[in-house]
C-alpha cells in the first residue's frame, strides 16, 4: 500500500502501526492456557478418530478373509490402505514441523517435561516464512496439503464425486480486517505465538485423520452392510470452540463411536435432550459470564450384547473475561464523518448486564459488533457500562480527507491519444481504509501548449467531459491540460472545492 502524502495522516498510520505491534508482542497468560486447551481438544479428537480408523481397517481385513465380500473388499480395501498410507505420511510430516517450531522456540527437557517459549512471536515466523530469513515450510505445508487433497481425491472417481466439494482439508487462510484472504503463511503462521502455531498443526491434522475416516468409511460401505465386532465403545464429544467471548455461540455435538441403525441411543446436554440422527446429536447456546465453565453430556446406546450402557463426559469452556470493558475500532483510530465507522465492544459481563449509550454520535447494533455515525468534527465518547462498572472511550471525529481528482489512470504522463479517449472525470479516495464515494460536480479545465497558441479554458458539468470534446479534440503530443476548482460532494452531503484537480503533460 502506497503511504499517504498528507504529513498528519502518515504520522497517524505509523502510530496505529506500533501500536498494534506493541499489542501483538503482549500476549496474555489466559490467551495461551485457552489455546493449549483447544490443542489438547484436538489432540484428544485425533486419539478418537484413529481408534474409529482402527475398527474400520479391523473390519476390512475381515471382508477379505470372508468369501461372501471377498470380491468387493480386494477392491476396495487396497483404496482404503492407500487412503490411510497418504494420511499416516501428512501427519508424520505434520508432527516433524511441530518438533522443528518447538525447537526453533528454545526447546528443552526438564525432568522428562517439554518446555519451550510458548509466547515467541518469531520463531513460527522464522520457520514458516518464506522470506530471507525464514525456512520456508509454509508454503511447503501448504503444497503438501494441497497434493494430499488432490491425491486423496483420485483415488477412485467415484471419490472424486462424493467428496470433490466436501473433503475436510481446509487450507484457506484467516480474511484479514480489509475483507481480503491472506496468503496461507502469513495467516496463519506470521507473528503467531509458538503455542497457537502448534494448535494450528494439530488442526490440519485433524482435518487429515477426519478426511481418511470419511474415504475409509466410504470403501468401507461398498463392501456392503458390516457387522463390526467390538470389544469397546465409546462416546465421541466435540465442540466448536474452547475459548469465546460473552454472548458469542457454543456448538456442542455428541454421538457413539459405532451405534446401531436400529435405534437405542439417547443423548442429554446439560440437562436437555437433543435429538439424535445418525447417532449424533447438537446442542447449541450462547456462552454467558465469564471464566471456566463445564457443560455435562450423558449419551446411551446399546452395546454389542444388547445392552443398554450410559456413559457421561465433561465439555470444558473459557469465557473471556478482559479486565474492563473495551471499544475497539475496527478500522482506524477515528471517526468520520459520512460513513458506518465499525467497532467492537468487549464486555467483562454478559450482555444482558451491559448498556451501551454513545454522545456525539449514534451508535447502532447489537452484542460486540456496533456501528458508529457522526456529523460534525469534534469528539465522541462511546459510555459503556458493564456489571455496574462504566467505562468512557474518548475518539476524535474528522471529515473524510479530499479526493484526487483522475483522468484515466491519473498519471501526469499521458498518450494525447488515450487522454482524447477520456469521457469522464472522476474524484478517488486514495489511502483511505472506508468505502466512501464523492461525486463530481463540475469544474474547469485550462488547455496549453502545442495545439493551442494560447492558454484557453473550458468548463465541464458534473463528471462528463462531452462538453470539452472541441478542446480536447485539439490536444496532441506537446499539449498540457490542468484542472482546477473542481466540485466534489462527499458521502456526508457537503460540497468541496478541489483547487488542484491535477495536471496532464501530454505525449
Amino acid at each position: 500500500m502506497a503511504l499517504p502524502k498528507e504529513p498528519r495522516q502518515k504520522m497517524i498510520n505509523l502510530m496505529y502501526l506500533v501500536l498494534t505491534a506493541l499489542l501483538a508482542l503482549n500476549v496474555s497468560s489466559e490467551i495461551l492456557n485457552a489455546f493449549k486447551v483447544v490443542d489438547k481438544s484436538l489432540t484428544n479428537s485425533n486419539t478418537n478418530i484413529d481408534k474409529a480408523n482402527g475398527t474400520l481397517y479391523k473390519s476390512l481385513q475381515e471382508k477379505l478373509n470372508d468369501a461372501q465380500s471377498a470380491e468387493k473388499a480386494k477392491i476396495w480395501e487396497p483404496k482404503a490402505q492407500q487412503a490411510k498410507k497418504l494420511s499416516d505420511d501428512l501427519a508424520k510430516y505434520i508432527d516433524d514441523l511441530k518438533l522443528e517450531l518447538k525447537k526453533e522456540a528454545g526447546l528443552e527437557m526438564e525432568n522428562g517435561v517439554e518446555k519451550f517459549k510458548e509466547d515467541n512471536l518469531e520463531a513460527a515466523t522464522r520457520l514458516f516464512g518464506s522470506g530471507e530469513e525464514g525456512k520456508k515450510r509454509g508454503p511447503e505445508l501448504e503444497a503438501k496439503l494441497k497434493a494430499y487433497h488432490d491425491a486423496m481425491l483420485a483415488i477412485d472417481p467415484a471419490i472424486t464425486a462424493k467428496f470433490a466439494t466436501t473433503l475436510p482439508v481446509e487450507i484457506t487462510p484467516p480474511i484479514g480486517q480489509d475483507g481480503k484472504p491472506k496468503d496461507f503463511t502469513t495467516g496463519y503462521f506470521h507473528m503467531t505465538p509458538t503455542v497457537a502455531a502448534l494448535t494450528i498443526l494439530s488442526k490440519f491434522q485433524n482435518n487429515v485423520k477426519n478426511a481418511e475416516n470419511q474415504i475409509t468409511t466410504f470403501c468401507h460401505d461398498q463392501i456392503g452392510q458390516v457387522v463390526v465386532k467390538m470389544d469397546k465403545a465409546a462416546i465421541l464429544v466435540g465442540q466448536s470452540s474452547n475459548y469465546v467471548m460473552p454472548g458469542q455461540e457454543i456448538t456442542i455435538t455428541a454421538g457413539v463411536g459405532a451405534y446401531s441403525s436400529a435405534g437405542g441411543t439417547s443423548i442429554n446436554i446439560n440437562g436437555s435432550g437433543v435429538p439424535v440422527t445418525e447417532g449424533v446429536g447438537t446442542y447449541k447456546f450462547q456462552a454467558n459470564g465469564g471464566g471456566s465453565h463445564k457443560v455435562n453430556v450423558s449419551v446411551s446406546y446399546k452395546d454389542q450384547d444388547g445392552n443398554t450402557k450410559t456413559d457421561t463426559k465433561e465439555v470444558e469452556y473459557t469465557v473471556g473475561t478482559p479486565g474492563g470493558a473495551a471499544v475497539m475500532l475496527d478500522k482506524m483510530n477515528v471517526f468520520y464523518i459520512g460513513v458506518p465507522n465499525p467497532v467492537t465492544i468487549g464486555s467483562p459481563s454478559g450482555w444482558d448486564k451491559t448498556s451501551v449509550s454513545m454522545s456525539g454520535g449514534s451508535i447502532s447494533g447489537t452484542g460486540s459488533n456496533r456501528v458508529v455515525s457522526v456529523s460534525s468534527p469534534g469528539t465522541a465518547t462511546i459510555n459503556v457500562s458493564a456489571d455496574g462498572k462504566a467505562s468512557s472511550f474518548t475518539f476524535r471525529i474528522k471529515r473524510i480527507p479530499d479526493p484526487i481528482i483522475k483522468v484515466g489512470t491519473g498519471s501526469p504522463r499521458m498518450q494525447s491519444a488515450a487522454f482524447k479517449a477520456q469521457q469522464y472525470i472522476r474524484a478517488d479516495l486514495e489511502n483511505f481504509d472506508f468505502d466512501a464515494r464523492f461525486s463530481v460536480l463540475g469544474g474547469t479545465v485550462y488547455f496549453s501548449g502545442a495545439g493551442f497558441s494560447r492558454p484557453e479554458q473550458g468548463s465541464f458539468s458534473g463528471n462528463s467531459l462531452g462538453g470539452l470534446s472541441a478542446l480536447i479534440s485539439r490536444c496532441q503530443p506537446g499539449s498540457a491540460v490542468t484542472i482546477e476548482n473542481v466540485k466534489v460532494q462527499g458521502p456526508d452531503g457537503t460540497i468541496r472545492t478541489i483547487q488542484n484537480g491535477g495536471g496532464y503533460s501530454l505525449f
